[in-house]
Order: structure tokens, then sequence, then C-alpha cells
């Protein structure tokens, strides 16, 4: 879950601003963590909180809690809405919202029926689109499989013939015209791609950053992957993410890493 975190903060800076180039600091003094992280972190907690597999009262719970501990951390507004209400019930999402949150459970579970499983039940309770639970299932399986020691041509048949994205397009092809999309059609399959060019974890979140739009969610997705992949998370960047993180959020994910990664 550190890749996503990483992914998150180093994108934060970029959000929206349709940067289209690999040639940046990773970490500046405007760095931050936003809902990204915090709602990571919320799905790590239900994980290692749970008795057994987490059910969707235990989700529903935490975000709650999360947002009502972290605020003004950059959430989008149908969530806030939610997560202010005293609604128990999905609203239907197809954001990416789903698929930024979903790397712990990558991690935690050991077979794919389980991590699909799970990722959609951290997706439905808010993101009960299908698109929505597509898009954290693919994430989820791009992880499960990339620590599982599938490469990335492995990784890009099965995302393509399971969940039906296309991945052929090349980050050269997508970056002249790509524009911000928080949905989860319109980033999941980019962010994949970031991953499938890259060759360093750093390469994948810089991959991520340069096609523009959503670029902490895009980068936390594609780290999310990367982390699996390459072994870790550089340990130069580790701590520079983990540093931006107060002692409640880097407790919980360092709690976690001991545990899962």
């Amino acid at each position: 879950m550190l890749g996503a975190i990483a992914g998150d903060i180093i994108g934060s800076v970029y959000e929206g601003k349709n940067f289209k180039t690999k040639d940046f600091p990773l970490f500046n003094r405007e760095c931050r963590f936003t809902d990204d992280t915090v709602l990571t972190v919320a799905v790590a907690d239900v994980i290692l909180n749970a008795d057994q597999s987490p059910d969707n009262n235990q989700y529903i719970d935490q975000l709650k809690l999360y947002y009502r501990r972290y605020p003004y951390a950059g959430y989008g507004r149908n969530f806030r809405e939610w997560a202010n209400s005293n609604s128990r019930q999905p609203y239907n999402s197809l954001g990416n919202g789903a698929a930024m949150r979903v790397s712990p459970i990558g991690y935690a579970f050991n077979d794919l029926d389980t991590v699909l499983r799970e990722a959609q039940h951290s997706a439905e309770v808010t993101h009960n689109h299908p698109e929505g639970i597509k898009g954290a299932q693919a994430t989820a399986t791009a992880i499960f499989l990339a620590r599982t020691g599938h490469d990335q041509a492995q990784i890009k048949s099965y995302i393509q013939n399971t969940f039906g994205y296309n991945l052929e397009l090349t980050l050269e092809q997508i970056r002249p015209t790509y524009q911000y999309d928080s949905t989860c059609p319109g980033s999941v399959p980019q962010a994949i791609i970031a991953f499938l060019e890259s060759t360093s974890f750093e390469d994948a979140v810089r991959n991520a950053v340069s096609i523009g739009g959503d670029s902490d969610t895009v980068s936390c997705i594609a780290g999310s992957i990367a982390q699996a992949f390459y072994g870790g998370v550089p340990q130069a960047i580790a701590e520079s993410a983990l540093s931006h993180l107060n002692e409640h959020l880097h407790t919980v994910t360092e709690t976690f890493m001991f545990k899962y990664c």
C-alpha cells in the first residue's frame, strides 16, 4: 500500500494541471497526502481489525470514520455528501475512488477469488456501478498478479481478457490529448499502462504523472501495482512518503506493511 501512498503524495501537486513530462522533482514543499491516502489507510484498517473476511458494514464504518478524521483531504462531492450523511447506501459511482483505495486488498489475500470478492466489497459500499467495481477489481488483480511472480506481459493479457480494458495504447499516444477524468474507465487503464511501460517503481510514477489529468489518483494506482511488481518502494521514496503522514496514518501504514508486505 505504500506504493499507492507515495504515488498519491508525488502526484498531489500536479492534479488537474495536465503536466506532460516525466522530468519533475518527486517531492517538494507543496506535496501532501490526499483522500487517496486517507481511504487507502481506511481499507487497510478494516483488514487489520477484521476477525475474518471484512463485511460491508466494516468498510462503511471506517470510510465514514476516516472522512470525519480527515475532512479536508480533497474528496469528491458525492463521497463527501455520502460520508456526511446518515446513509449507508451506495450512490452508484463509477469514479476512480474505488480503485485508488483498493491496494491493501491486493496484498492481504492469497488467492485471486478472494481478492476479487474483497475488492468488490470494498468498492460497492459507495461505488456500486459496474465500472466502479471493475476498476477496483482490475487494480487489485494487477497487484496480486504482480506480487505473485507474473511478468508485465502476463498482467497485461490477464487484465485485458478479464476486464476488457484496452491496454494497447502507448503513453506517447495517450499523453497529447489526455485530460482530467476521474472515472474508473477513464483513468484505471491509463494507470495500468503507466505501470506496464515502466522499468522501475519511480519510472511508473513518473509515467503516471506525465499524462496529466487526475495525477494523484493515476499515480496512486500505478504506484500500488509497481510496488508489488518491483518488490517494494525504494527507500528514499518510502521515507519521504512516510514523512508526509501524521502519526495515526503512519502507524496504520507501518502495521499493515509489517503484516502483509
